[in-house]
C-alpha cells in the first residue's frame, strides 16, 4: 500500500515520502509540504498566517487530484482515504473519518462519562469517551508507539513463518 501511494502521488507535492497511517477502516496520507521561504524574517503571527494560507492553497490546488487518488485507493484497498499535511512541524488534517465504536461500561465507568458531560467537558457520553481516548493517547504516546512497533514485529515474524497446513 505504501508503495502504491509512493508511485501514485505526484512528484513535488511533498518534500519527503508521505506518512501512511492505517487501521481497519481508514488510510490516512500525511505529507510534509516543502518549506515556505517567504516567511523568513516575519513575526510569529505573520508566519502562522502565511503557513495557514500555504496549507489552504495546497488543499485547493490539489483537491481534484487527491479525490481521484482517494477513489482509486478506496476501490483498491477497500478503506476510506483521509488527507493531511505537515508544515513547520504542525499537522493539519483535511479530512478524517469518524467511526462509531460500541463498548460496554460498568456503572463506575459510566459515572466518569456522566461527570464529564455534567461539567461541560463533553456534550454526550460519546464525546466524553472520545475525550478520554484522546487524553490517554496524548499522555501515553511513547508507550503506544512501542506497542505498535511490537505488533509490527509480530506481524513480520508471523508472515515469515511456515505456512499453515489444512
Amino acid at each position: 500500500m505504501r508503495g502504491w501511494f509512493a508511485g501514485r502521488l505526484p512528484d513535488g507535492w511533498f518534500s519527503e515520502r508521505p506518512r501512511i497511517v492505517l487501521d481497519r477502516e481508514e488510510i490516512t496520507v500525511i505529507g510534509t509540504l516543502p518549506p515556505l521561504t517567504v516567511v523568513e524574517g516575519l513575526p510569529e503571527v505573520e508566519r502562522a498566517a502565511a503557513a495557514e494560507g500555504y496549507v489552504e492553497r495546497f488543499r485547493e490546488e490539489t483537491r481534484e487530484r487527491r479525490m481521484e487518488i482517494a477513489r482509486e485507493a478506496e476501490h483498491r484497498f477497500r478503506r476510506k482515504v483521509s488527507w493531511g499535511v505537515t508544515v513547520d512541524g504542525e499537522t493539519v488534517m483535511f479530512t478524517t473519518l469518524s467511526v462509531p465504536v460500541m463498548t460496554r461500561l460498568r456503572q463506575a465507568e459510566r459515572q466518569v462519562l456522566d461527570t464529564l458531560v455534567a461539567a461541560g467537558v463533553a456534550r454526550s457520553r460519546s464525546d466524553a469517551l472520545a475525550w478520554c481516548v484522546r487524553l490517554v493517547g496524548k499522555h501515553t504516546d511513547t508507550w503506544l508507539a512501542d506497542l505498535r512497533d511490537a505488533l509490527q514485529h509480530v506481524d513480520r515474524v508471523r508472515s515469515e513463518g511456515p505456512g499453515l497446513v489444512d
